[in-house]
Order: C-alpha cells, then sequence, then structure tokens
C-alpha cells in the first residue's frame, strides 16, 4: 500500500525479529491435537502454560485444525478464564460463542495496542485463532513491550507520559439517530459498546469502568479516562508501557466513513494527563518505539496464538483482499484485571 500523505504510518518492524519466533513458536505437527492433546495437563499443554509463562506469547502452528472452537479448546490451555466483551471501543461482532471478530475494517491499518488500555478494566492476555488466510500480506504483527517499556522511557516524552500520564476521550454515537441511514462518521455506538438500550443502564457501566460521562447533542455519550501511561505488572515487578497512539484520532487514518473527519471530530483523542496536546514528533516517536520491537506473524488455517496484554502489543496493516480471498482471524479475550497503574519504585 503506498503512503499515505500527511499521516504517520507504522514500519510495524525493522526486518529482523526483535526476538527470537523459536522461543514462542510450538509446532504442532507432532501432536494429534484431538481430545488428549488439548486436555490440562498433557504435554502439549505443559509446553504451551511453561513458553507462556516465560515469554508471554505463544504461538500454534502445524495444528491442522479448521474449526473455531478446537482452536478455542487450544488456546484455552493457557486462557483458562475469558471475558465477556463490553464498554469496549472496537464495534465486535461475536462469530461463534465466545469467539468475536476484529471489529476494525481490513482496508485500515491498526497501529500497535495494548486491548482495552482506555477503561479501568483491562483483560490479561487474548488470542487470535486463523480460520481463513491470505498469506504475508494478512500478516499479525506483536512488538516486544519490555523492550518498547525501556526505549521510551530514555526519551524525554517518556518521561513525560510517566510524570503527566494520559486522558482518553471517546465519543460514542447513538444508534437511533442514524436509523434509516448510512452510519458516516461512525466509530460506535453507545448501545454496542455498553450492551443496552438505556441511557442510564450506559451511564452506570461507563462509570464502572472508571469512566467520566456527558452527554451531547443527539445523545452522543462522550467518555474521558484519566490514568497512568504505565500499568504495574506483578510477574516481572516492573511498570510497563500500556499506552499508545490507538487511542487518538490517528486510529481512523485509513478508516472508511471516518477518515474524512477533522482530528478535532473524530471519535477517538489521546492528550496528556493534564489535557495538553501531544505534538507530531511526540506522536511519531510513539510509533517508532513499538516498530523497534514488531516480529510478524504470519498466519495459516489452524494457527493460535496467545498474547499478555501486558508483555505484547498487536496491530496490523491494512489489508486489500482481492477477488475470493478471505481473511477471518477469531479473537479471544482473557480474564479481566482491575488497572493499578504504575507503581513508585517500580521502574
Amino acid at each position: 500500500m503506498a503512503p499515505l500523505p500527511n499521516i504517520i504510518e507504522p514500519r510495524w518492524w525493522t526486518g529482523t525479529p526483535a526476538m527470537d519466533p523459536t522461543r514462542f513458536t510450538i509446532d504442532c505437527s507432532a501432536y494429534n491435537m484431538d481430545d488428549a492433546d488439548l486436555s490440562a495437563g498433557s504435554d502439549l499443554a505443559i509446553r504451551m502454560a511453561s513458553t507462556f509463562e516465560a515469554v508471554g506469547l505463544v504461538y500454534l502452528t502445524n495444528t491442522g485444525l479448521t474449526d473455531l472452537q478446537a482452536m478455542r479448546s487450544a488456546a484455552k490451555l493457557v486462557m483458562e478464564n475469558e471475558m465477556y466483551y463490553e464498554a469496549g471501543a472496537n464495534p465486535r461482532d461475536s462469530l461463534e460463542p465466545n469467539v468475536y471478530e476484529i471489529g476494525a475494517p481490513l482496508e485500515a491499518h491498526l497501529h500497535y495496542h495494548h486491548e482495552m488500555a482506555y477503561v479501568g478494566q483491562s483483560t490479561r492476555m487474548l488470542g487470535f485463532m486463523a480460520r481463513s488466510t491470505v498469506g504475508l500480506k494478512g500478516a499479525t504483527f506483536v512488538s516486544d513491550n519490555v523492550q518498547a517499556t525501556d526505549a521510551i522511557l530514555e526519551t524525554s516524552f517518556g518521561q513525560k507520559l510517566k510524570r503527566l500520564g494520559l486522558c482518553y476521550h471517546r465519543d460514542l454515537t447513538d444508534r437511533a439517530s442514524f436509523a434509516g441511514s448510512e452510519e458516516i462518521g461512525v466509530y460506535n455506538h453507545w448501545q454496542k459498546s455498553m450492551l443496552t438500550e438505556d441511557p442510564a443502564a450506559a451511564e452506570a457501566k461507563a462509570q464502572s469502568r472508571g469512566l467520566q460521562i456527558e452527554w451531547g447533542k443527539n445523545r452522543l455519550l462522550r467518555t474521558r479516562y484519566y490514568v497512568s501511561a504505565f500499568e504495574y505488572f506483578a510477574p516481572l515487578d516492573r511498570n510497563l508501557l500500556f499506552a499508545s497512539v490507538a487511542d487518538d484520532g490517528m486510529w481512523f487514518d485509513t478508516w472508511p466513513k471516518v477518515q474524512h473527519l477533522a482530528y478535532d471530530e473524530r471519535p477517538l483523542k489521546l492528550t496528556f494527563g493534564d489535557g495538553s496536546e501531544m505534538t507530531r514528533e511526540e506522536k511519531k516517536l510513539f510509533v517508532d518505539i513499538y516498530d523497534r520491537f514488531g516480529i510478524p506473524i504470519n498466519w495459516s488455517v489452524g494457527d493460535v496464538a496467545i498474547v499478555c496484554n501486558y508483555r505484547w502489543a498487536h496491530g496490523r496493516p491494512g489489508i486489500r483482499l482481492d477477488d475470493n480471498e478471505d481473511r477471518t482471524l477469531g479473537v479471544m479475550l482473557g480474564e479481566t484485571f482491575d488497572r493499578v497503574q504504575d507503581l513508585p519504585n517500580k521502574w
């Protein structure tokens, strides 16, 4: 895809994986992937658990699986508990029980991000399952967040993030306001995000996630969330970066039916915690930091990846399908955790 004018485009990686993929890849061709292999205590389960503990990422290849629920069974060897997706920004639908779609247009490039960093409850891990693939152009990228944290804290921008924190601005439209019309300029309706048609219930759900709210014209639900740019991760006993430009208007630079909007009219905005704006140079550095530590996951049908939401960020370039091509990844979300933000002396 040719570079687009006036926007900051990710490079995704340097061309060399930031970590040797053999550290997290498990070739399943030696397993039958039947009920015995997919049971707790199996050799595969033990290997997956130790890999995830060591690296925070498990990538299963050559599984021979084609059914999403079978792939989900494999993922659940690590992801024992799953969350119910609500109060999220992306308009996710279910592909199957407990398996969600990506929730974003294929044409849009999805900046590196940590899932649900913009609310007070996030998820510890997430899983991806490849039902259909399109080769290298359909790759997902993961970025080593431990290395990214070290790198950003070495910059004045990183120290500014540490000092000021962030404010996530999110505007959710009212589905009823678009009844009978094409949804131009829509990211997500509050009814779909909060899983209710009742404005009072939507308010309560937003507030339970730590959001400040106000109602705008045409029942536009405006939410604001003030939080650290970092999150304490107990297994490493340190604070890790837990933010990216994915929660800024930049998210929509290649998003059909939204990209035409001026930045101050887009549904998302990211500022420092004191309300001050990030400069273009700061946003460019934010993108570059994650790009330095990227690794591609080149999907084949049946592949499964389980990703720690603390230790890795994830994203992908925009994808344009040729005729008769299909790329479908199922998404699983692990158990929730309440954000504690950063802890003193854990840098």
